[in-house]
């Protein structure tokens, strides 16, 4: 297969795969619906973006790259998706709005350049906004008052506020224009990865943050459960600090911040694919929880809120627009963009070949500053198969059917003597496997503790 030209990788972070296609949302991008590969039931490997994008860049899941809420570090010996593809001869540039795809989890292995946003995008908040964000943040506060040298790790964070409190994703395209066109005059090819954080924590509605409720005591209640979600005091707290009705103002907040972003996500796609030899990939890196499976923010949990993700490949030199219906998993973009990019004929493309990725999700208790309640501490895994998700959590396997629209069917427990893995599979190849998956995670799991004294 020829390489393409370029190859952009574009990813909202925490976009939930029901804010593209909600209500007819999926008409912000004509470009990517009537010319992408659109993947219908495509999850994440992880729930928050550490062990998400440690996957996008490994093809790995979890247990296998090493990256979670225990260990922070994605394994050295991995080769990633920047180091491939710049062995095969691309210029490498990672453009995030999110320090944690940085160096402080080693996510920068691999790229010529990490461009971040708060380095080239002025602030346009006042000091008050930037303030009550950075004090609404514990590992911020920390920082601030902190003498330990260990902890300026995350002095970045401090200016990353940039990207909390404002749009940034169209300076991040024209950075992106830039360093193309530069490279095209050169006659060079990129690899260019893209963050954008407008639907993240805490949601993007305006140019600089601003609460949507009209009255005073709305926007108070809205701000606080802002600060309960992020800091997720719902580990520590028997009553969860947020209410339904608020949590469903919240998950408003991200359908309005994909309504912004949209379009201009979809005219960059257009832009670098229509008349060009370039491959363009537009995901989320994972799903967010606004009370799915009485989850609040998206660590430690798998559920489809949290990890079902929308997906739009445009292929390289054709306009393809097709859709794809299997449960894959979004690891496997890996795999895709190596197969897609010709650099290794040896990988398989979701594409062509979506019967070869399993739909596994996996998750890592978070140990909330010491406060988690023992009833939050597991580790899970979860695979989907003929339309139901099966979970593994305790020894304990569970099962509820998949999600339709914003739905989130509830997990029940199956008899102690069920194990799916041994009756419902039928191929004994995805059976053998998963098999391997689970005594894989198990495994691993228990190395890194499962917070159970």
């Amino acid at each position: 297969m020829s390489q393409p030209r370029n190859v952009i990788m574009i990813v909202a972070d925490s976009l939930r795969f029901d804010s593209v296609y909600h209500n007819g949302q999926r008409s912000l991008t004509p470009y990517l619906q009537e010319n992408a590969i659109q993947f219908t039931q495509a999850r994440s490997g992880g729930c928050w973006t550490l062990p998400a994008t440690a996957s996008l860049f490994s093809g790995l899941m979890p247990h296998e790259h090493g990256a979670t809420s225990q260990t922070r570090a994605i394994n050295k010996e991995v080769p990633t998706l920047a180091e491939r593809m710049k062995a095969a001869g691309y210029e490498t540039y990672q453009i995030t709005a999110n320090v944690a795809t940085t160096h402080i989890f080693g996510l920068d292995r691999g790229f010529d350049e990490v461009i971040r946003v708060w380095d080239f995008v002025p602030a346009r908040f006042n000091r008050l906004q930037q303030f009550l964000v950075l004090m609404g943040k514990p590992r911020l506060r920390k920082i601030l008052f902190s003498k330990d040298a260990v902890v300026h790790r995350f002095s970045e964070d401090l200016r990353a506020a940039t990207s909390w409190l404002q749009l940034t994703y169209q300076d991040i395209f024209d950075k992106a224009r830039g360093i193309i066109e530069n490279h095209e005059k050169q006659g060079k090819k990129t690899f260019l990865f893209i963050n954008l954080m407008e639907s993240h924590f805490p949601y993007h509605v305006a140019p600089t943050f601003q609460t949507t409720s009209d009255n005073w005591g709305g926007k108070l209640a809205e701000v606080k459960s802002l600060f309960h979600l992020v800091n997720q005091t719902f580990l520590t707290k028997e009553k969860a600090p947020v209410n339904p009705a608020v949590l469903n103002q919240l998950r408003e907040r991200q359908r309005k911040s994909w309504k912004i972003i949209g379009p201009g996500i979809d005219q960059f796609a257009r832009e670098l694919h229509e008349g060009q030899d370039n491959m363009v990939l537009f995901c989320a890196d994972h799903g967010d929880n606004f009370g799915d499976q009485g989850w609040q923010y998206h660590f430690s949990n798998v559920t489809d809120g949290g990890n079902k993700v929308p997906i739009f490949l445009l292929k390289h030199g054709q306009k393809t627009a097709k859709t794809v219906d299997q449960y894959v998993n979004s690891k496997d973009l890996y795999h895709t963009i190596l197969k897609e990019s010709g650099v290794d004929d040896n990988s398989f493309s979701l594409a062509d070949d979506p019967d070869r990725s399993i739909s596994v999700m996996q998750s890592f208790w978070y140990n909330n500053k010491g406060q988690t309640l023992s009833k939050f501490k597991f580790n899970q895994f979860c695979f989907v198969e003929n339309g139901e998700r099966y979970l593994l959590r305790d020894d304990r396997w569970f099962h509820a059917p998949v999600g339709i629209n914003s739905s989130e069917p509830l997990f029940k427990t199956m008899s102690a003597q069920t194990n799916p893995l041994e009756e419902l599979m039928e191929d004994s190849e995805r059976k053998k496997q998963l098999q391997e998956a689970v005594q894989a995670f198990q495994q691993f799991s228990a190395k890194v503790g499962n917070g159970k004294s």
